[in-house]
Order: C-alpha cells, then structure tokens, then sequence
C-alpha cells in the first residue's frame, strides 16, 4: 500500500465519524437516548484514533487534496455539540423550559464561535478554553441526573470558560500527566459506553468512575496551569 493510499484511508476513516452523527441523529429524534450516546461515543473514539493515524502517515502531505483539519471540526460540531444540545433540550432534565431554551442557545452559539478560533490550541497542545466537549458533558447529566440548576450553571461556566484563558488538556496531546490523561480518558469512555448501553442505569461503580473521570479531564488543565513545571519557558 502506497503512503498516498494509506492517507486517504485515514480521511475516509475520520469520514466514517458523518455516519455515525447520523445514526446518533436518528436515534436522538426518536428520544432513543442510550442508541444515540452509543454511536457518540463510537464517534469519539475514532476522533481519538484519527489524529494520531493523520500524523504518522503524514496525510498533509501525502493527501493534501483533503482538509482533514476542516473535515474533523464538521464532524466535531455535529457530534460533540449539535446532537448532544439536541437530546439535552429533548432530555426532560428542565423542570423550566426557558432554562432549556437558555442552555441549547448557549452552547450552540458559544461552540460555533470557539470552533473557528485559531488561538484553541497552546504551546503544548492543550486546549484554551473548553474544548465543546459537550458530548461528554450531557452523558454525564443524563446518567447522574442533576438539578436542573446545576445543569445551567454548568453550561453557562463552561461556555464562558471557553473564551477564558483556562486551560483543557488534551487526552492525547497534552505530553504532561498523559500517563494518567490517557488512562483517565480511556476509563471515561468504557464508563460512558456502558453506562449508555444500558440506558444510564449502570450502577455505582460506573458512576462513580465517570464522575471521577470526569472531573479529572476538566480540572487537570487547571491545574497544570496552578502549578507549572520549573523548567517550562
């Protein structure tokens, strides 16, 4: 297989991330909330394999015809905000409707804005702000459950720590802490698979290591930033 073929596998592959939008769509329209986090969450984890695969067959070069940067925020949009926002507002977690209409306007509008910024990533590949992930965000309301109040508080910090100069790491790319990063996400996304697939009642356990994971990826960029390392310039 030639490096130009293997490139444009690897477009395809992060293409595969519109199919799985589409399922997550389907099933969201027919309030099938467990279907629908399944297929994000299987999107999820080809947005985490995709880039390190762009990197090591080069497909910038190799495949310069196709935008994989470009094709990766479409497909971002999609299923970390614009779905997740979708079944937030259908969820039946607002005892206040005006307090769901305040939510999907907020992040959705905050998202699009975040999404174009060229300043999002730092130095070492963290993010600037909160990424948008709110897909992962509303999996967690829907399998804890909160006060509504505490769902809108949440997303209006979120949305506002976006254009703050706080930082978010990445699971991958962030090099510091990412022996525990990259086990912390991979325990987010085995807790929040299963706690989709079994329509968000999976127990203690589960709960409790996707809420410990949770905070982890929110906090550990902050924290980074609190206590910074005595050599970096």
């Amino acid at each position: 297989m030639t490096h130009k073929t293997r490139a444009l596998f690897v477009h395809l592959f992060t293409a595969t991330g519109a199919v799985f939008a589409m399922l997550a769509m389907l099933a969201a329209v027919d309030g099938k909330w467990d279907i629908m986090f399944v297929w994000l969450v299987i999107a999820f984890i080809v947005d985490g394999i995709d880039g390190p695969l762009a990197r090591k067959y080069n497909v910038k070069k190799y495949a310069p015809q196709y935008d994989g940067y470009l094709l990766d925020l479409i497909i971002d949009y999609l299923t970390y905000v614009f779905i997740p926002a979708f079944a937030l507002f259908k969820s039946g977690l607002f005892d206040k409707d005006w307090t769901g209409w305040v939510c999907i306007i907020v992040i959705t509008f905050g998202s699009v804005i975040y999404f174009v910024d060229t300043r999002m990533k730092t130095k070492d590949n963290s993010f600037s702000g909160f990424p948008g992930c709110w897909n992962m965000v509303i999996l967690v309301f829907f399998a804890l459950e909160p006060n509504f109040w505490i769902i809108l508080g949440i997303v209006v910090a979120l949305t506002l720590s976006m254009f703050l100069p706080v930082e978010f790491v990445h699971p991958v790319r962030t090099k510091r802490w990412r022996l525990v990063t990259l086990p912390t996400a991979f325990l987010w996304t085995a807790c929040a698979g299963l706690a989709a697939w079994v329509d968000f009642d999976p127990g203690p356990i589960v709960l409790f290591g996707l809420s410990l994971s949770s905070i982890y990826l929110l906090l550990a960029g902050l924290f980074m930033q609190l206590f910074p390392q005595k050599n970096k310039r």
